[in-house]
């Protein structure tokens, strides 16, 4: 739900954790694409949450968007 960046389905803070598992299965050949996309969908969450709360935690957002995400040592090469 934008320009709130919630989950439609339980409300939690997007990505959830359901939305997390369907993007890593959906992007799991190619893991900096779904950076890519998440870092996209980052900055635009960013600049809606920063009109809406009036500012936003660059922290934050790269924890809630990107963190998750990165690639792995051990399967992602």
């Amino acid at each position: 739900m934008r320009p709130l960046w919630r989950c439609r389905g339980c409300g939690a803070e997007w990505p959830c954790q359901p939305a997390r598992l369907a993007l890593l299965v959906e992007y799991r050949e190619d893991r900096t694409a779904l950076l890519v996309y998440l870092s996209t969908l980052m900055a635009e969450a960013g600049a809606q949450l920063s009109q809406l709360n009036g500012h936003v935690v660059p922290e934050e957002l790269t924890r809630r968007f990107l963190t998750w995400a990165r690639a792995r040592w051990s399967g992602d090469r």
